[in-house]
């Protein structure tokens, strides 16, 4: 198969994950933001606010996005749209949550950092280690499970396609006549 043909095939997961990229990076940038300045994340109620936060900020950042570029929708009910698309986010948005008060607040891993990182020559102070911590957590466990729950939700609840009458007709001619023979 050619490239072209591939890109062709997969163009709603590639454009997905280019938007589900730039989304996360906004995300990030809003939740270091508020991480640097704002919030003290190893408090479980700041934890959480500024996940909130994250999470509303993504929400508003992907929807044109995802409805314009991924899903290419045309829906003219664009703000009942939107409700579905930010009420299937709420599942993710409570994964997120959970994730991040899990590994920050209930079971944060800043030990194993400390000796990771000291073993690599790097010395960090615990409010480092705890930024660090948050990060690690954030990037490499609930970013890659929300990014897959969001395309998930998005494909097959807010963005499906519907199928053509003509082919509605022909399943339903098909199936009559394999129900004749």
């Amino acid at each position: 198969m050619k490239l072209k043909e591939l890109i062709t095939k997969y163009r709603e997961i590639i454009v997905y994950l280019i938007v589900g990229v730039m989304t996360t990076l906004f995300c990030w940038i809003v939740a270091w933001i508020m991480e640097q300045f704002i919030f003290d994340t190893t408090v479980s109620w700041q934890n959480f606010t500024l996940n909130s936060i994250d999470w509303l900020a993504g929400v508003l950042f992907a929807y044109p996005l995802n409805r314009k570029w991924v899903f290419k929708s045309t829906n003219p009910h664009i703000l009942t749209e939107f409700l579905g698309f930010a009420g299937s986010r709420v599942t993710t948005w409570v994964l997120d949550v959970f994730i991040m008060w899990l590994f920050v607040n209930v079971f944060p891993f800043t030990e194993g950092l400390r000796n990771l990182t000291t073993k690599m020559g790097m010395e960090f102070t615990q409010d480092q280690l705890n930024s660090l911590n948050y990060w690690v957590a954030k990037i490499f466990i609930s970013s890659v499970l929300v990014m897959i729950g969001n395309y998930v939700f998005s494909k097959l609840l807010i963005f499906k396609k519907k199928k053509p009458v003509n082919e509605e007709e022909n399943a339903s001619e098909t199936e009559e006549a394999h129900e004749e023979a």
